[in-house]
């Protein structure tokens, strides 16, 4: 009989780089049919008979499953100047396998797996001037290891909860990296074949932040809506921004139905959101004729 492969990571807490590392390998295993066990131990012996041991073991070695960051020098950084933590490690060899491809790897790597390298090893990514500063997905897993006075609750218990919760995020940001490779060819045949770069159609809602931020020329997206609705959206400067490359016109924000349909000129306008990047038309043509109005406006 086959022996279950054996998934070893450290006792006692836990942190994001394992809690996702846990989950990636064991999506790996699952893809190939293979049976495993998850232990979580600091036993010299146990690590020693691992086929994988990651985030402890004081070993990085790709070849032999070894994937710990601990050691003196660490394991490496990435691309991006972080520091590898152990989900870093095993992403970086199992990533592309997972996805499917490189391109859908490199998103999840760049949206989920070096923020969480960075979180474990202390590098912040922003610098906020506010006394709060945004909810990270580290401070959830942190709520999740049992505070002191909860003796009586067991910390693998715990982890093998948030274990659970990680992989539905990660399977989310797979299928969204993944609709994102499959919209990229569609956005670059648009707009190679709009005149007018400024304002761009599309046929469907496409996901497409990431892709218009290395198109220059574009200010307005059109785009259909679940609502049976069309939108009409401006890009920002930047992806972890929400300044616009150009708002909406001023005069719009705020107005809905005949308010907007009067000042617009638009007969179908339905609504524009008052931070000016947004507006929305009963009609394909509709959400075009705003997209336009804006791209012209002197504002």
């Amino acid at each position: 009989m086959e022996k279950n492969k054996k998934l070893v990571t450290h006792s006692g807490s836990f942190h994001t780089d394992d809690i996702f590392a846990t989950v990636v390998l064991s999506m790996v295993l699952e893809k190939a049919n293979q049976k495993f066990e998850i232990i979580r131990s600091r036993d010299p012996e146990v690590i020693e008979s691992a086929d994988y041991v990651y985030d402890v073991g004081g070993v990085y070695d790709e070849a032999s499953n070894r994937f710990d960051h601990h050691q003196a020098g660490g394991a490496g950084k990435n691309e991006f100047g972080i520091e590898y933590s152990s989900l870093g490690l095993v992403w970086k060899k199992f990533g592309v396998g997972i996805c499917g491809s490189q391109r859908a790897a490199d998103i999840v790597n760049k949206k989920l797996v070096s923020p969480i390298d960075a979180g474990d090893n202390g590098m912040d990514l922003f610098a906020s001037s506010h006394e709060i500063s945004p909810y990270l997905l580290q401070y959830f897993f942190f709520s999740m290891v049992p505070t002191w006075r909860e003796k009586e609750v067991s910390k693998d218990k715990m982890f093998f909860e948030s274990a659970g919760i990680a992989k539905v995020i990660l399977l989310r940001e797979i299928a969204h990296a993944e609709s994102i490779v499959e919209a990229e060819e569609s956005i670059m045949s648009i707009y190679e074949n709009t005149e007018d770069k400024r304002v761009i159609v599309f046929d469907e809602d496409y996901p497409s932040a990431e892709i218009v931020q290395n198109l220059p020329e574009v200010l307005f997206i059109v785009y259909p809506r679940s609502d049976k609705t069309w939108g009409a959206k401006a890009v920002r400067n930047d992806i972890k921004s929400f300044k616009n490359r150009k708002n909406l016109p001023a005069a719009w924000a705020g107005l809905k139905d005949e308010e907007l349909q009067k000042v617009s000129g638009v007969p179908d306008a339905v609504f524009c959101h008052r931070a000016l990047f947004m507006a929305v038309a009963k009609s394909r043509e509709g959400a075009i004729a705003l997209a336009e109005l804006a791209r012209d406006s002197k504002e």
